[in-house]
């Protein structure tokens, strides 16, 4: 069973170095008292923000997908403690939950054979009881009046996002799905591709907008699906950025008129980046510079909800890369949201 990790002083301490007349960012940013009751813990913190990891593949495996999405969190969380603390970013607002460890659940669902249809619902059976915690984790720190920043992880998480959202609102949600692909496929068991269609037909997702969705991967009937139902929308990378057909700028304005109407959550699948490691990496994606941009434009609507950002593969020879560029967007909503 997946069981939250909560980190103490000591644990940050051991993250990140100290620089004589230097302040990082990890010095001053809050940690809670205990785990016994997270909304109450994090209902008295004097913070905006609460990080949490979800550091799993589970089910990119489901999907028939291996990756190593699990080791980002580690890589972000020393990036960003190691940041500088200065006019420009202000840690004080920001506390650091923790991570819900899936260890257990990964060495599962390695041992199956993924070839093997009772294998592969047995682990969308797993990926469906980790649902139920980040509902949890997400609908407290909501409902304790803070703004989660998630890191993943897949974008499985979405669903737990959108569900722990609505029912901390008591009512449904919108979303911006900054994607190279909708994750609105079956609903066929929990997996990495249908997080937003579940969150959409059991009621707690209602307006829904797809960023840069790449035509070479999107079947037909999603297309149909989304030019059918005025609560579905979405623009495609190719409109965007090779024919220019469409505006960046203008369709960011039109992307939040469709979901800023009441509570939103933003979800960035490092997918529809340019070379940035990931569980299905693209060589033709936006730039490191729109995705800033993006995540700014978004940020800085007062309805935005939540932050979450999945599916970047960190390894040994790119962690800087990885930690740089998923600290910069964390930095860039924080400044957006803080407004």
């Amino acid at each position: 069973m997946s069981k939250l990790r909560i980190y103490s002083p000591t644990n940050l301490t051991n993250f990140f170095n100290k620089r004589p007349n230097e302040t990082k960012f990890g010095e001053h940013i809050k940690v809670l008292s205990d785990n016994r009751d997270i909304y109450e813990n994090v209902k008295n913190l004097d913070v905006n923000y609460v990080l949490i990891g979800l550091p799993e593949d589970t089910v990119t495996n489901t999907n028939s997908l291996k990756s190593n999405i699990y080791n980002t969190w580690d890589t972000v969380i020393k990036t960003l403690l190691n940041t500088q603390k200065n006019n420009f970013n202000l840690s004080d607002s920001v506390a650091i939950l923790g991570y819900l460890d899936c260890s257990k659940e990964l060495e599962k669902i390695s041992k199956f054979d993924q070839s093997n249809e009772k294998s592969v619902l047995k682990a969308r059976e797993i990926a469906s009881n980790i649902d139920k915690e980040v509902v949890n984790i997400i609908s407290s720190i909501i409902k304790a009046g803070k703004i989660p920043i998630i890191i993943g992880g897949g974008h499985n998480n979405a669903y737990g996002n959108i569900k722990g959202a609505a029912l901390a609102f008591k009512k449904a949600i919108n979303c911006i799905n900054l994607d190279a692909h909708t994750d609105f496929r079956a609903l066929e068991g929990r997996h990495s591709g249908n997080g937003f269609s579940y969150a959409y037909s059991e009621g707690f997702l209602d307006k829904y907008f797809v960023f840069g969705l790449h035509e070479n991967y999107t079947p037909s009937y999603i297309f149909d699906r989304f030019e059918s139902e005025n609560r579905l929308d979405y623009n495609t990378y190719e409109a965007l950025m090779v024919r220019k057909t469409l505006s960046f700028k203008k369709e960011m304005k039109r992307a939040l008129k469709h979901v800023s109407k009441k509570p939103f959550g933003i979800e960035i699948d490092c997918d529809v980046v340019a070379n940035i490691k990931s569980s299905e990496q693209t060589p033709s994606g936006f730039s490191v510079e729109k995705t800033r941009q993006f995540i700014h434009t978004f940020g800085s609507h007062k309805n935005a909800t939540y932050l979450h950002i999945c599916e970047a593969i960190a390894t040994k020879k790119n962690e800087t890369q990885i930690g740089k560029f998923i600290t910069y967007l964390i930095t860039d909503f924080i400044k957006a949201n803080s407004k």
